[in-house]
């Protein structure tokens, strides 16, 4: 199999990781989109689970990972469910990681395993333990392969970085004793600002925290309705999307009608309709300095007011003034 990633090229693809692309647990995150809600509010923010999916797996080989490690990226997402974290909005759970809450039984109840297994590989011991996977998953403010590809992948198709600039970065990305590094710190601060683009413009932005309200409140209503259950949430976002529009219930088509890219919406601290505060999410990239790896944080202090600015703004939250629906 070969396969075309716009952030890291062509690859050719072949035995365990081509049958689990070809699975349909992986080949359902193709109608998975990234962000949510936000496709519906604009459809240009259309990145989807899949692609997110085959980059990490592929920034994991080019950071000379193992086999093992690119299996557990490809399938690290398998269990978001539709509309990805719309769900965690919509049960209220304040980590926002339902889907790893799910992920074994999504797993187990899959072909996942039996593909393992014809290959010599336990389901449990290969994806039972982020831990042991130090480039896919790291707690921030470190970087990982996930962290990284969604951010660069998220910023270049919505337009606010250039390949070149991707490419340079990708080349100054490193790891030692399985920490991902960058080689200096004027590229780790590209990355801090890039990432705190995609964190506060995108997360955070106005019309982006209106689409999740709205689809929010819109599956609840279904959900206390009956006209969905939480096992319809491992469906993909166009069929749960159908099953709503073909309801009869009003209180989730009055929801459903706001969700359209014609509404306009402004961030406002002292009018407004909507306020939300997410997590807290910063980055600090470590370097390599004299041989020891270091904060960039500690060289520079961009990167320490870009990171106080961020904390702030999420502390602050996002307050919404809906301006026309």
């Amino acid at each position: 199999m070969r396969i075309t990633d716009q952030i890291y090229g062509t690859a050719v693809v072949e035995g365990i990781l081509e049958e689990l692309i070809n699975s349909s647990l992986v080949q359902r995150l193709k109608g998975i989109y990234q962000g949510g809600a936000s496709v519906l509010v604009n459809d240009s923010w259309n990145v989807t689970r899949y692609e997110h999916s085959i980059g990490v797996m592929l920034l994991i080989r080019r950071l000379g990972g193992s086999l093992e490690e690119q299996i557990a990226g490809l399938l690290h997402d398998v269990s978001h469910t539709a509309f990805s974290h719309v769900i965690d909005f919509v049960i209220d759970n304040k980590e926002e990681d339902y889907h790893e809450e799910i992920y074994e039984q999504i797993i187990q109840h899959s072909e996942i395993p039996d593909i393992l297994e014809r290959h010599g590989y336990s389901a449990l011991d290969l994806l039972g333990n982020d831990e042991q996977w130090t480039l896919l998953e790291q707690s921030a403010p470190d970087l990982c392969a996930d962290r990284v590809d969604y951010t660069l992948r998220d910023m270049y198709q919505y337009g606010h970085i250039e390949k070149g600039e991707i490419d340079t970065f990708l080349t100054k990305l490193h790891v030692y004793k399985g920490k991902m590094y960058v080689a200096d710190a004027e590229c780790a601060e590209w990355f801090v600002e890039v990432y705190y683009k995609e964190v506060i413009n995108f997360f955070m932005h106005p019309l982006n925290i209106f689409g999740y309200d709205r689809l929010a409140r819109a599956l609840k209503a279904a959900l206390d309705k009956g006209v969905i259950t939480l096992n319809d949430f491992q469906k993909t976002d166009r069929e749960v999307l159908d099953l709503l529009h073909s309801c009869n219930e009003a209180s989730v088509h009055m929801w459903l009608r706001q969700l359209r890219h014609s509404v306009s919406v402004i961030e406002n601290d002292q009018e407004y309709d909507l306020h939300r505060k997410g997590k807290v999410r910063l980055i600090d990239p470590l370097i390599m300095s004299n041989g020891n790896l270091i904060r960039v944080s500690e060289q520079s202090e961009k990167v320490k007011l870009m990171g106080e600015e961020a904390y702030k703004k999420a502390m602050k939250g996002s307050f919404v003034k809906i301006i026309h629906v």
